[in-house]
């Protein structure tokens, strides 16, 4: 059976563009991937850095308003970053004009951030396995965070994201605030009951959202929430994260049963040599990140130079995880890794420095793939 597809975009700003036209063809995207048959539309929060997708309870709004039918989502809200009550709000207002089409992924970085900005970046040991292989899947070693070079502007981004001495909820504190709200039964420390409006009562399906098997995948096991892991950003721990999830899974009223979405970063043409063309200045984008600069303008293929040594060490697992080939090779691929994780959708990200070429690999992938709505271009 072929399962649904998805998309998670970050608004990227490719070089010589700027963010008025990255959000312009985020707005474009959603509209075309929901012609061709996709399921979900995410957006990510990413800020101070050359993506345009820093304000995602706004932008959510205009792309419900901009679609018809395709569900609309975040991938994810940064919950350290902002209150329980401001996400429902939120939500629940956009809700109100668009019924019943919202996902609300959550996720730690925020509280990530919290602690790094308290503690730095904790030294993590390296890791000696191997790359491997399973199933026709790449599972690279673990990235190790502390092979960040340089952490000062990690430092002065959450100094400009938090308000001076406030500290975020404990992540699972605040999930259960946001359900509480959304459910009309939040009471406050000292008994009294407040309702978020609009918000209660919204028609909103929450999401979490993990890189490993640690405190998201088990909390959204533990409270029957569907959960979405990212291969995408950490393929080396797509295996623990996913088992950890099932492992905690509770039934809930609305999942009998784990429901499992998996990314990956996906880049197709017509062929695989153009499509390769297409994703090679895809290391120097996720370098930027990795080096602390915070993810830099997309970088046009035909003029970006070559990775140093140094530089592709860094970008390694990301860059032989990139789903990138013609349409039957990426398919392939695809299904070795719903397979492997058990997947009930994949969600495909994609970045290229020209609009057109994204464009272009979404609506092959959706032809290959089967996707019921496709129309003729």
């Amino acid at each position: 059976m072929t399962i649904p597809l998805s998309v998670l975009d970050l608004s990227p700003i490719s070089a010589g563009s700027d963010a008025r036209q990255a959000l312009r063809n985020t707005v474009d995207l959603a509209r075309q991937v929901e012609r061709w048959g996709y399921r979900r539309f995410w957006i990510a929060e990413h800020h101070f850095v050359n993506v345009a997708s820093a304000a995602p309870t706004t932008l959510i709004g205009l792309l419900a308003a901009a679609t018809e039918s395709i569900r609309i989502g975040t991938a994810a809200v940064q919950l350290g970053h902002h209150t329980s009550a401001s996400v429902v709000e939120a939500f629940g207002t956009v809700d109100a004009l668009h019924p019943g089409r919202l996902d609300l992924g959550l996720g730690r970085s925020g509280h990530r951030g919290a602690q790094l900005r308290s503690a730095g970046v904790p030294p993590v040991p390296s890791q000696d396995r191997p790359v491997q292989v399973r199933d026709g899947v790449v599972l690279p070693p673990p990235f190790n965070p502390g092979q960040l070079l340089d952490t000062s502007r990690l430092a002065a981004s959450l100094e400009a994201l938090y308000l001076p001495g406030a500290q975020p909820l404990p992540y699972a504190e605040q999930v259960r605030q946001i359900r509480d709200l959304l459910e009309g039964t939040y009471t406050g420390s000292d008994g009294v009951h407040l309702r978020a409006l609009p918000g209660e009562g919204a028609d909103v399906q929450l999401w979490l959202f993990g890189s490993s098997g640690g405190e998201s995948a088990q909390l959204a096991g533990e409270s029957g929430l569907p959960f979405a892991a990212n291969y995408h950003v950490s393929p080396g721990t797509i295996v623990e994260t996913v088992q950890a999830y099932r492992d905690a899974f509770r039934p809930s009223e609305r999942f009998p049963r784990p429901y499992l979405v998996v990314s990956a970063d996906v880049v197709v043409a017509e062929d695989d040599a153009t499509a390769r063309h297409l994703a090679s200045s895809y290391g120097h984008w996720v370098y930027s990140i990795r080096s602390g600069a915070g993810a830099a303008e997309y970088l046009d293929p035909d003029t970006a130079p070559p990775l140093s040594d140094q530089q592709r060490r860094l970008v390694e697992d990301r860059v032989s995880t990139q789903f990138v080939g013609s349409p039957g090779a990426v398919a392939q691929r695809l299904r070795s890794l719903q397979q492997l994780t058990g997947a009930d959708e994949l969600v495909i990200t994609s970045v290229t420095h020209d609009h057109a070429d994204r464009l272009n690999s979404h609506r092959l992938l959706a032809r290959e793939w089967g996707l019921s709505h496709i129309r003729a271009a």
